[in-house]
């Protein structure tokens, strides 16, 4: 499979056969610190983790895709996309609101998508995201939650790689860490220098290691 990153949330799946998922597209007016490019793509699916601005710009995505923004099983064109309720925050989502993250299966690998996930997993939670073997992670730190919390969720998850999002670029300032700070605090990173790679169940590591992509200019 090819995942190509966007910027923020957003990453474009796209399996052997050719089947594409897009996750979270945003906004592109959002500030003057948010510099992204448009999301300029087709899909067959695109999954929404909550409303924001920056999570939540379907619209952007051609090809009339099947959008997916609720928790529980859907099947879209033979692929099962499992959503699981979340918090935005820590205190139940009154301040910011739910957060979904999503699971599938492409390729015979597992991949989820934590969103903002805001809290610590409960247990139940936990289960339901066993078996990942790509994990896409909020990174920033302090927004939605510190990265030390996602370190301990993906020792807790055990996936064979993760990959960082929703952490500061030069197209995006907001958040705490910058790729250089994920390096410092996960020494084993590996920086891939481009926006996409391309992944097999044979080529990802027997441990988990975290792969850093540069979003796409």
């Amino acid at each position: 499979m090819k995942i190509q990153w966007f910027g923020q949330s957003c990453f474009c799946v796209t399996s052997q056969s050719g089947l594409k998922l897009i996750t979270d597209p945003y906004q592109t007016s959002l500030s003057p610190h948010f510099l992204y490019a448009p999301v300029d793509s087709s899909a067959d699916i695109v999954t929404v983790s909550h409303s924001h601005g920056d999570h939540d710009n379907v619209g952007a995505v051609s090809g009339n895709p099947v959008i997916v923004r609720n928790p529980g099983i859907t099947t879209v064109k033979g692929l099962e996309i499992k959503g699981v309720t979340t918090y935005h925050d820590k205190v139940r989502g009154s301040e910011l609101g739910i957060n979904i993250v999503f699971t599938f299966k492409i390729d015979g690998l597992r991949l989820a998508h934590l969103g903002d996930l805001g809290h610590p997993l409960s247990s139940e939670q936990i289960a339901e995201l066993k078996g990942t073997d790509i994990l896409f992670a909020p990174a920033g730190g302090g927004n939605p939650q510190d990265f030390q919390d996602v370190i301990a969720l993906w020792q807790q998850l055990k996936p064979r790689l993760v990959i960082p999002m929703h952490f500061s670029t030069v197209h995006c300032l907001s958040q705490k860490y910058k790729a250089e700070d994920l390096v410092r605090l996960v020494p084993s990173t590996k920086i891939i220098g481009d926006n996409h790679f391309l992944f097999i169940k044979d080529n990802l590591p027997a441990s988990t290691q975290m792969f850093i992509l540069d979003p796409l200019r």
